[in-house]
């Protein structure tokens, strides 16, 4: 069964929204953990819209499982995650005009820099997951960086509407998992997963962890965040 790493950028995307001090990112990340949960993903976004790198910096000293730090393969973040030392990346696509990330990685469009950029994390210790959509090309493009993960972009899955369309979608996550451990990469996965739509997602095969933040977050204003966590965790097993 997967572990659950859970998203707390919109904790502060709250926080932000009043240019203020509360809720703060940090005392979530410790009621999650409480909550039962595996790992605390933020996103370091170049424009800083919720999570800011003070947030980053006291996760890194106050994180009891593992942090994760997803980036923009840019130089500027290439030089924090370096001097924070996440216990390990995930390289994201960004645009500044998206309410959030869409679409995986063009890992095949930008290889040479980004073999670069996980060459340099991952010889200072740092594992690199690549966020991409399940395409075969996009997969075996991700091998030739050597980076250690890879994270299935769950987003067509999490939005289709017919049965069908929700089957077809979960197969072609289910190959991209197959093929993914064929090239010797390890699965994460994440994007839009519920409550409602998690448990087939954690049922494929190799899956090791899955990112979920907004549906918690959600969840957690109506019934808080320990008890959101524990939910999810129920749903992953099949509660």
């Amino acid at each position: 069964m997967p572990t659950l790493g859970v998203n707390i950028d919109h904790v502060a995307t709250i926080r932000q929204a009043r240019q203020t001090v509360e809720p703060d990112p940090v005392g979530a990340a410790v009621l999650a953990e409480l909550g039962g949960a595996d790992g605390i993903t933020v996103h370091l976004r170049e424009d800083r819209r919720h999570i800011q790198d003070r947030d980053v910096r006291l996760l890194r000293e106050t994180v009891r499982t593992h942090l994760n730090l997803e980036m923009a393969a840019t130089a500027e973040m290439l030089a924090i995650a370096l001097e924070i030392q996440p216990d390990y990346v995930t390289l994201v696509p960004e645009r500044r005009e998206e309410i959030t990330t869409e679409g995986g990685l063009d890992v095949a469009g930008q290889l040479d820099n980004l073999i670069q950029v996980v060459t340099q994390l991952q010889g200072a210790g740092i594992p690199v997951s690549l966020f991409v959509d399940a395409a075969s090309d996009q997969i075996k493009a991700c091998a030739a960086t050597e980076a250690k993960f890879i994270e299935l972009h769950t987003g067509a899955y999490a939005e289709a509407q017919s049965e069908v369309a929700i089957a077809r979608e979960l197969e072609v996550l289910a190959q991209g998992c197959t093929l993914a451990q064929k090239l010797g990469l390890r699965v994460n996965a994440g994007h839009g997963l519920t409550y409602w739509n998690v448990y087939p997602v954690a049922q494929l095969p190799g899956m090791e962890e899955l990112n979920i933040g907004h549906t918690i977050v959600s969840r957690a204003v109506l019934v808080g965040l320990e008890r959101a966590v524990r939910e999810m965790k129920a749903a992953i097993r099949g509660g």
